[in-house]
């Protein structure tokens, strides 16, 4: 790979994997994955802030990435999710450590927000 694409080149592994986790639930979805399989319901109610509809487009998202599996089980037709082995590779590895960061440098991050906007930090989204 080529640690020194362009960020402009449409073909820039970078913005590849930035894509990947772009829209606000896809990473907290992927990490909600890491304990296993769960039910879309067991999402819903476990993930604070995210609407019904949201939630199913981020599902579909990351199926369609390849990211999460779905999984049909036809005796009493229910559907859950888990990781896939490339959303586990993801969650486990970068996922992780951007979350660890997020948790070594809230302060700093929170601090700049309240600097340069007073008031519009997003102090509930860290911690």
């Amino acid at each position: 790979m080529n640690d020194h694409c362009s960020p402009f080149a449409a073909d820039c592994a970078v913005r590849l994997a930035a894509d990947l986790i772009a829209h606000t639930w896809d990473p907290v979805v992927l990490m909600a994955l890491r304990t296993g399989r769960r039910r879309r319901i067991d999402l819903l109610s476990g993930i604070a802030g995210v609407s019904d509809k949201v939630l199913t487009q981020t599902l579909r998202r990351l199926h369609a990435n390849g990211l999460i599996n779905r999984i049909t089980t036809m005796a009493d037709r229910s559907v859950a999710y888990e990781l896939s082995e490339l959303g586990g590779s993801l969650a486990d590895g970068p996922l992780a450590a951007f979350g660890q960061w997020a948790i070594d440098h809230a302060d700093q991050v929170l601090a700049a927000q309240e600097h340069h906007s007073p008031g519009i930090g997003n102090r509930a989204a860290i911690g």
